[in-house]
């Protein structure tokens, strides 16, 4: 008859087991993978049971040997389940470089992350690796411009001021005004009715929806085509000076500038055909109406369009805080000038600045080396008005 336990060493003496190596790593959760020649396997006895089936007899209590085990084949197959219904199943930590923590979970087997360089096999893991799934970005993303109450080609101007401007515009062609009762009784003392366009009465939370919670419509909107812009030739018989703006991004900026550029009765103003914002309701409600009334162009090579100013008799100004001398209007009183100022903390480009006549400066005496590029604009243009 065999010996009971016959597989397992006791303290008697008896030769260790050939359960694997000394070496390598342990078997992940989740997979019945054969461990190869350099794994290691964690000793039994301390807080787990081998449940695996024994043979009937009586079981040896010697005390178990806890040195190191020779290596060894080890028969192929997942472990069995059950084992003489008693106790709980194997729930132990595998041994890794990092410890993983890992809980199990009733009535499902146990993916733990498998060890670098080995599959996640077995028939508890499915017989195959989890596939890896990017995380999901659930925040809500900017619906675009075009939609069925903004046709491809129109824009929404919002705000009483470019309101009432847009509708006194006879360029500007319309297509849908939306008002509240209070905006419409607010508009009316600015621009008599009738309106070129018949109204329509909403409330405020169809503006919202319509433009958004964050736009401050002032309970108007007017839905239109942008403005054609104007040829060069145009604004060179208009009297004043020029604006150039260099490469200008900030749609509020820009409007800002064409709000000063009206107040101080300027001639046109020319932003980039590529790196500039183009004809939006934010541009037009920071232009509080001076978008229809200020042409503004639209220029493909900046440093190209200052070369044809100054052949029609213009003088170019780039205005720079390293500007050798500061901006005077009464020196610069028998010239035409064009006004260049250049992007919002960086400045002039290299070609632009190589182009202009010359460069000037603002005086500041103060603590601040310098200023928004729409306030600068309004001190500089300023400058230039007292030449008269």
């Amino acid at each position: 008859m065999k010996p009971p336990h016959s597989n397992r060493p006791s303290g008697s003496g008896h030769g260790p087991s050939p359960r694997g190596s000394g070496q390598g790593q342990g078997r992940p959760f989740g997979g019945g993978a054969q461990r190869g020649p350099q794994q290691q396997s964690r000793p039994w006895g301390q807080g787990a049971r081998d449940d695996r089936p024994r043979p009937d007899g009586p079981r040896s209590d010697g005390p178990r040997s806890d040195g190191p085990r020779p290596e060894g084949p080890r028969r192929d197959g997942p472990r069995p389940q059950g084992g003489t219904g008693q106790g709980k199943p194997f729930q132990g930590k595998p041994f890794q470089a990092k410890p993983f923590q890992a809980k199990p979970l009733h009535g499902k087997p146990l993916h733990g992350k498998p060890l670098q360089g080995r599959p996640n096999q077995g028939e508890h893991s499915g017989g195959a690796p989890r596939p890896f799934h990017a995380p999901r970005n659930d925040r809500p993303q900017q619906r675009p411009a075009q939609t069925a109450d903004t046709p491809r080609g129109t824009i929404w101007l919002y705000g009483q001021h470019a309101v009432a401007a847009a509708l006194a515009n006879p360029a500007r062609r319309l297509r849908r005004l939306v008002i509240t009762e209070e905006a419409e009784a607010n508009l009316t003392p600015r621009l008599p009715q009738p309106w070129p366009l018949q109204p329509e009465r909403v409330d405020r939370g169809r503006l919202d929806q319509l433009l958004g919670r964050d736009v401050a419509h002032q309970g108007v909107a007017l839905l239109a085509d942008p403005l054609a812009p104007p040829s060069l030739q145009s604004v060179l018989e208009r009297p004043g000076p020029l604006v150039v703006l260099d490469q200008v991004t900030d749609p509020r900026n820009v409007g800002a500038i064409l709000r000063s550029a009206a107040a101080f009765a300027v001639a046109g103003v020319i932003t980039q055909d590529r790196n500039a914002p183009e004809e939006t309701g934010a541009l037009a409600k920071a232009a509080s109406g001076a978008l229809e009334s200020m042409p503004l162009l639209r220029a493909v090579n900046i440093a190209r369009t200052l070369i044809a100013l100054k052949a029609a008799n213009c003088w170019v100004v780039g205005l720079d805080a390293e500007g050798k001398a500061p901006l005077s209007g009464p020196a610069l009183g028998d010239r035409r000038i064009v006004l260049v100022l250049g992007a919002e903390g960086e400045g002039l480009r290299r070609l632009t600045r190589e182009t202009c006549d010359e460069l000037a400066a603002l005086t500041m005496p103060g603590a601040m080396e310098s200023l928004n590029v729409s306030a600068a604009a309004a001190v500089a243009l300023y400058e230039l008005a007292r030449r008269a």
